[in-house]
């Protein structure tokens, strides 16, 4: 995905539940990264649930973060009833 830094929109994450789970109610949270690691505590930022994506607001407008041109790590985690707390690596952003 690529989204101009003037813009401020949401990025939506896809996401597949385990079978028969019902993440409605599961907090997520999502961290978008320039480098190659794992997030950090402080750069996870709490997203919403609609139509069974994640999405967070990014932007200079008012969203959870504002990103300068480069490109990124798109991660997700979120915590189903039962015993996984799942992170997972979900893609690129790229900001121009």
């Amino acid at each position: 995905m690529v989204i101009p830094a003037s813009s401020t929109e949401y990025v939506h994450v896809p996401v597949t539940a385990p079978a028969g789970t019902d993440l409605s109610g599961s907090p997520v949270k999502v961290a978008i990264v320039a480098h190659g690691d794992n997030p950090a505590e402080g750069e996870w930022h709490t997203a919403e649930w609609v139509d069974g994506r994640a999405r967070l607001l990014i932007g200079p407008g008012g969203g959870a973060l504002t990103l300068t041109r480069g490109n990124y790590r798109v991660w997700i985690a979120f915590d189903p009833p039962g015993a996984e707390n799942l992170v997972r690596l979900s893609g690129s952003l790229t900001i121009s």
